[in-house]
Parts: structure tokens; sequence; C-alpha cells
């Protein structure tokens, strides 16, 4: 089905609580050291926002990479992060993983539980978004990728038996406030803040994680 977004008088691209892109997307290159590159972008065409890459059923309207060399384009540094958004300010931030960080990618329902089971634990989160499509994605220090299936499995879950993806390098996610089109925006459920600068490793937090999916896989 085509997502489109209602186009006000002044056709622009609603804000999260008046956050602009450009603004943050040199504030995550500056303030966190993060990688960023800009993706695609939603326009109005005839009343309706589309997605930049021109495909009328884009999975991803404005939240996808917008050329294939994306990686390469990816900078930390708030220079050119400030030159690369002055050319399209509406675009996506996309961050790409595999570098500061790697993220472990949830379900909604399994990452709410998995939250309140690691504030019971006391343990210490990194920063953690929800997405439009109901996913939550929890970073970690780079590497998980290639650890979390032996954790898994030291921990007796088969990998492909839950629904828990780490993304690792040659992928990327969607920060705040990104848009995917007219599900609306990407949010922190753990904001970035200067206590959580420094990353869990995987290890610290693959049980809750892993407890919480295989709830959430029982349930279906």
């Amino acid at each position: 089905m085509e997502e489109t977004i209602g186009v006000t008088s002044a056709a622009q691209i609603p804000k999260q609580r008046g956050e602009a892109l450009p603004d943050t997307a040199v504030r995550y290159a500056e303030e966190r050291h993060w990688d960023v590159f800009p993706g695609a972008w939603l326009e109005s065409v005839e009343g309706t926002w589309r997605c930049s890459c021109g495909e009328a059923a884009c999975p991803a309207p404005g939240a996808h990479p917008a050329r294939d060399d994306w990686a390469t384009q990816a900078t930390g540094s708030a220079t050119v992060a400030r030159r690369m958004w002055a050319k399209q300010p509406n675009a996506s931030i996309l961050l790409p993983t595999g570098r500061t960080f790697d993220a472990i990618d949830v379900p909604e329902t399994a990452g709410f539980l998995a939250l309140a089971r690691m504030e019971r634990m006391e343990l210490t989160l990194g920063p953690v978004t929800c997405t439009p499509d109901r996913r939550m994605h929890f970073f970690v220090l780079p590497g998980a990728a290639a650890k979390v299936p032996d954790l898994l499995r030291k921990l007796g879950w088969p990998p492909a038996a839950l629904d828990l993806v780490t993304l690792g390098e040659g992928s990327y996610v969607a920060a705040p406030p990104t848009r995917f089109g007219a599900s609306g925006a990407v949010q922190w459920a753990c904001r970035p803040t200067a206590a959580n600068r420094w990353l869990p490793d995987a290890e610290e937090i693959i049980s809750p994680l892993s407890y919480a999916c295989g709830r959430e896989s029982r349930r279906k």
C-alpha cells in the first residue's frame, strides 16, 4: 500500500518536538562521535508525501540510503555533516553500524519487556531507539554481530528461533527524528546521555533480550 502523509498549507515535513534534521545530525557527530550520512527524504507529490527514491510502494519511505555508496559517504565530522545536510535539509539521518556501535534489533514488545528486566537487574544501557515499524535497536559495542549467535547458543537458544538480529558492518539504523513516511518518527526509548556514552558489550544484555524474544515467539 502506498505510504503518504497529508500536506499542510506550508508543505512542511513535521518535525519531532521541534528538532531540525541538519542540527541533530551535526550534534550526533559532534557530541557522540557517531558517523552519520544523509538518506532519502520525503517529497510533496500531488498533495501527499512520497519517498525521494520514487518508489510508490517504498517499504521505508524517507528512511533508507539515497545512494549505493552510502558506506563511503558516512562521516564523523560535524563540519562535513553540516555541509551534506545543507544540500538536502530534509534528508533522513542514518547511522552506519559496525563502526562506533553495533545494534541488536528486536520486536518492540520484546524490547520493552527486556528494558524492564534490565532496569531491575540494574544493567547499564546504551542508547535505544524505537522505530515506527515497531522495532527497537539496542546500541552495543562493535563486534556484537560476530559473537551474538554463539552467545545465544550458550543460553540454549538456536539463533534462528528468535526474532533477534544483530546489525554490524554493512548495515545501518535510522536515528531520531527521522520519519518513516506516514508511520511516524524514530524516537529514543533510552536517549543518549553522558551516563551511557560508554556502550555495553552484547554479552551484558543478551540474556534479558533473548528471554524477552523467546517469550514473544511463544505467544505467536
